[in-house]
């Protein structure tokens, strides 16, 4: 029979936990780089935006809630990272911004910071 300690059980979840949010930001980053120079509203421009949304709303909420054990600095930086992220998405739905370079940029920095 197997015994783990609480700190490997922890650091097991954890290190899963990055694994999971590093295939989410590599979806997300494929949506967009797919979406690319499509049109606004464009069913490829659609499904990229709302994808990456849906993340960082999940994201964003994960950051805020109490039991988070990130440092408090980090946390709110990620936020700001997450709420520019949900602006500028926007800001392509409505054809105000044609490229998405910038989001997958940032969002490709986020991803890095999960190895």
């Amino acid at each position: 029979m197997y015994r783990f300690s609480y700190a490997e059980v922890i650091e097991d979840s954890s290190r899963e936990g990055r694994q999971r949010e590093f295939e989410l930001f590599d979806r997300a980053i494929n949506l967009m780089k797919a979406a690319e120079g499509k049109p606004s509203q464009s069913p490829e421009m659609i499904d990229a935006i709302v994808f990456i949304q849906r993340l960082w709303t999940f994201l964003i909420k994960d950051l805020g809630h109490p039991d988070n054990g990130l440092p408090d600095q980090l946390k709110g930086q990620l936020i700001s990272i997450g709420l520019w992220v949900m602006r500028e998405s926007d800001r392509v739905v409505r054809g105000e911004q044609k490229s998405l370079e910038a989001l997958i940029d940032i969002n490709a920095m986020i991803q890095e910071g999960l190895k």
